[in-house]
């Protein structure tokens, strides 16, 4: 289980069920039980399923649950992602919190997917931001993965990365990247941010390692990108949507960070549906 998943699980059932289940348990008697599928509803890229199947163990031990697929499976409508048995008011208690991490983190796979493939198409790396819904950053990375993209950082902490207003209280592109040598561990690599054509001069000629082109044209980025001359990692982020792709995956660009892998990523369609009782015979 990722860090914090068993605290946002905590948090989600409380928020949702924390003065229980009024409806379940004025329908059903406490010993009812129930058996439960949940499917997909469209062709999606699986994520979340150990996470939605805790969901249920966490509401109730005694819900019992298998899982059909794991994630990273891609899926075709109909399919079934797990099934779940056990006290009836238990299951309904749990239905909506698990079917939300699972539906957030399948739109995410799902989207990351489509993306790696155009990628894979374009020669270019696709990797992740920081815009992420708050507290859910090691998930929505994770499933982000699921989909085939790669992860930028997941911290402040994992790398130097140099932006406008980093530049701008330092008082120089060149003054900022020499006190981040200066002071960040020897193995970390220096990326910056540029966002004209004289910062990407500036971030040549103080050596950075990676340069980020920040919300430039493409007519912008194949300047820069032959300014560069291979001397530094090249990344693109700003503006880049699904159809524009192709426009920014030219010669020389080695990554493209994409914001809407997880936050414009679109719920995927998932239901839980319960068994009509077996009869006995």
């Amino acid at each position: 289980m990722l860090p914090r998943t068993e605290h946002l699980i905590d948090l989600a059932l409380e928020e949702d069920a924390g003065l229980g289940d009024l409806t379940s348990r004025a329908i059903f008697p406490a010993d009812h039980r129930s058996r439960a599928v949940i499917e997909a509803g469209q062709d999606l890229v699986l994520c979340g399923v150990e996470v939605a199947a805790r969901v249920f163990t966490r509401c109730d031990p005694a819900l019992r649950v298998r899982r059909h697929r794991p994630d990273g499976a891609a899926l075709r409508r109909g399919q079934v992602v797990l099934t779940v048995a056990g006290p009836t008011i238990s299951l309904l208690t749990a239905e909506r919190t698990a079917l939300n991490f699972l539906q957030r983190l399948s739109g995410i796979a799902t989207q990351a997917r489509r993306f790696a493939a155009a990628g894979a198409r374009l020669g270019v790396r696709i990797a992740d931001t920081r815009k992420t819904t708050p507290g859910y950053r090691a998930l929505e990375k994770y499933a982000v993965r699921c989909g085939g993209c790669a992860n930028h950082r997941s911290s402040l902490g994992e790398h130097v990365l140099i932006k406008d207003n980093h530049i701008a209280a330092a008082g120089s592109l060149g003054r900022a990247v020499a006190r981040a040598r200066a002071a960040a561990p020897h193995l970390a690599k220096i990326a910056v941010e540029a966002k004209t054509a004289a910062e990407v001069g500036a971030a040549c000629r103080a050596r950075a390692d990676v340069i980020l082109l920040d919300n430039m044209t493409p007519g912008q980025i194949r300047r820069a990108v032959a300014r560069i001359g291979g001397r530094a990692v090249v990344e693109v982020s700003g503006g880049v949507r699904w159809e524009t792709l192709p426009d920014y995956a030219m010669a020389g660009v080695d990554v493209i960070s994409v914001g809407a892998l997880t936050h414009s990523a679109v719920a995927a369609d998932l239901s839980l549906t319960l068994q009509p009782p077996r009869r006995r015979g």
